[in-house]
């Protein structure tokens, strides 16, 4: 396969701007891979395709507030500071990306606000850095009130006070991710209470998703292509239940393309699911050999992204391509806030 393999033309009215209320109202677009055949529905009606005995596999990372504004010590130029990732969580050494980054060099310092505040200690890439932060303990705790919600780029609008809230799924728990696992996004808690009460397994892993998921691919050899390490833990209970399922035949259905790279990536020998915790850059793109996800629940992506190539991997690349010229046609909702898709 090759990038423009991956190449369609999608007009700016069919990105979604905000999120569908309530979540589960989203449509939903239903992919039989071995008929070929497409079905129209709501994301509420996921549970009918699941049977008692089957796992549902959720990514609980927690977006945290990442965007943040400060001001340049003496000369009080405005800086944005966008938080990637903890690098030491005692020392508060984080990695970050700043803009302009022309003006903020190693030894400068950004205050927040009266409390907080970071120092440069090293240059990273043309606009990344490595900053000290002030505060002893939780950064996470304190960027949660002066922060902003890291909307994705192709959002283009600022974030709103309700973005808090609705670009972050219902059962995210972990601080970690500068973007939402979208997927996860049309769940409510009646919806799961309902999945629960079937008889099916809703089984926690953490995948924290960086900024390489809006990355795009810059080779046309996919097989050059590397992807960001992110950060992934799958626990020994949670393997558990996913190869207990798997030894009874029972379906294992993947909410999203960062758990489906998780659970993808901790494998055995044998095909199961090892309990681990590490970074994956595993990238899955056509024609990759599912181990572990027997259902993918996705949303509609960007043009040449990895997203829509783990999709096209699952699916097949034609009847990918197939579905999303029918989402076009029949004005479904692409992107972070957009409706959902499901693979059989």
């Amino acid at each position: 396969m090759k990038l423009s393999d991956f190449k369609f033309n999608l007009p700016k009215t069919h990105i979604a701007k905000h999120p569908v209320s309530p979540r589960d109202k989203a449509k939903l677009m239903v992919l039989h891979k071995e008929t070929e055949e497409i079905e129209n529905k709501s994301f509420t009606n996921v549970i009918d395709y699941m049977e008692k005995g089957d796992v549902l596999v959720v990514n609980e990372t927690r977006v945290f507030q990442a965007r943040l504004y400060g001001k340049k010590e003496k000369t009080n130029a405005k800086i944005e500071v966008f938080l990637l990732r903890e690098l030491n969580a005692e020392d508060c050494i984080w990695d970050v990306i700043v803009d302009p980054a022309r003006k903020v060099r190693i030894g400068n310092k950004i205050y927040f606000n009266d409390k907080l505040w970071c120092e440069v200690i090293d240059n990273t890439t043309s606009r990344g850095r490595t900053v000290r932060f002030n505060q002893p303990g939780n950064v996470y705790k304190a960027v949660e009130k002066i922060g902003l919600t890291p909307l994705p780029p192709y959002i283009k609008r600022d974030p709103e006070p309700d973005d808090k809230e609705n670009y972050q799924t219902v059962y995210a728990k972990v601080d970690g991710a500068v973007a939402a696992p979208t997927a996860g996004l049309h769940f409510t808690p009646k919806l799961l209470q309902k999945i629960e009460k079937k008889g099916i397994h809703i089984i926690p892993i953490i995948l924290h998703i960086g900024l390489g998921t809006f990355r795009p691919v810059e080779v046309e050899d996919l097989t050059k292509h590397k992807m960001d390490s992110e950060y992934y833990e799958i626990t020994s209970k949670s393997s558990e239940a996913i190869n207990k399922a798997k030894h009874s035949k029972h379906k294992i259905f993947v909410v999203g393309t960062s758990a489906c790279r998780a659970v993808e990536t901790s494998i055995t020998a044998d095909g199961f699911v090892k309990p681990q915790r590490g970074w994956t850059d595993k990238f899955i793109y056509p024609h990759y050999d599912f181990k572990i996800t027997d259902r993918l629940i996705t949303n509609f992506h960007q043009p040449e992204s990895t997203l829509i190539m783990l999709a096209s991997a699952f699916a097949g690349p034609d009847f990918i391509m197939k579905a999303y010229k029918k989402a076009m046609k029949e004005k479904y909702r692409f992107l972070s806030y957009g409706d959902a898709m499901l693979i059989l």
